[in-house]
């Protein structure tokens, strides 16, 4: 090419295409996990074609996936209902969550180098400067700090149930009211001793800071009485 010939133009980048059933998927997920869709709430596929702007088929599809995911029931011949929800539910969840996220952060930490360390500093550092009203972004935050502890695990199948068990416990967060107010706890310095736990590589303090930061938020949601004995 002549050195006086002008550069060929770049191509324009072209966006990923989301499926129309991976978007409703998404979409009923989160009307879900917020409580927009109430726990025991029939989800009617003209209800939801009419407020999502889609077609039935992908609905259908995406109730299915929700399904695996443990936020959708499926009624014998009477379609789908958004899971219900229950103390005995919680506390199962809860100790689901414990234990497998145990096993993840010990692994990852075993793991652990400068690229995992940075991410997950960043991910701190990104949650910490949401502004308390801002529930969505703080949850978006949240949950990809949480992720980022077990991500060095070595682990696929782990971190996909852990993923999932964080979205079963966050829809209960939402439940009792959205609230980020646990009473006297200092949530902002709970996540900071675990990160700085987590960046010391002290494996046996880090896990004693995030199960017992899940425990005590566990006590503060089976003290909610949004939340039923029985679903």
């Amino acid at each position: 090419m002549n050195a006086n010939s002008p550069a060929p133009a770049s191509s324009p980048v072209t966006p990923p295409v989301v499926s129309a059933t991976q978007s409703t998927y998404q979409a009923i997920r989160q009307m879900i996990i917020t409580g927009d869709l109430a726990p025991g709430e029939k989800l009617k596929i003209e209800h939801l074609k009419d407020r999502l702007q889609t077609g039935a088929s992908p609905i259908r599809e995406a109730l299915t996936l929700l399904v695996s995911d443990q936020l959708v029931e499926r009624l014998d011949q009477r379609g789908f209902r958004a899971a219900p929800v229950s103390q005995d539910n919680f506390a199962e969840i809860l100790k689901l969550r414990c234990a497998l996220e145990d096993m993840a952060l010990r692994d990852s930490l075993a793991a652990a180098d400068d690229t995992w360390e940075e991410a997950l500093v960043l991910a701190h550092h990104r949650m910490a400067r949401v502004d308390t009203g801002d529930i969505a972004t703080f949850e978006e935050r949240h949950k990809t700090f949480h992720v980022a502890l077990l991500a060095n695990c070595g682990s696929p199948i782990l971190l996909r149930y852990c993923s999932q068990l964080y979205d079963l416990n966050v829809r209960y967060r939402y439940l009792a009211g959205r609230s980020q107010n646990y009473g006297t706890r200092d949530v902002p310095r709970e996540h900071r001793e675990i990160l700085e736990a987590a960046v010391a590589r002290d494996v046996d303090l880090a896990s004693q800071r995030l199960l017992s930061h899940y425990q005590q938020t566990g006590t503060f949601l089976r003290e909610r009485p949004e939340v039923p004995v029985e679903g």
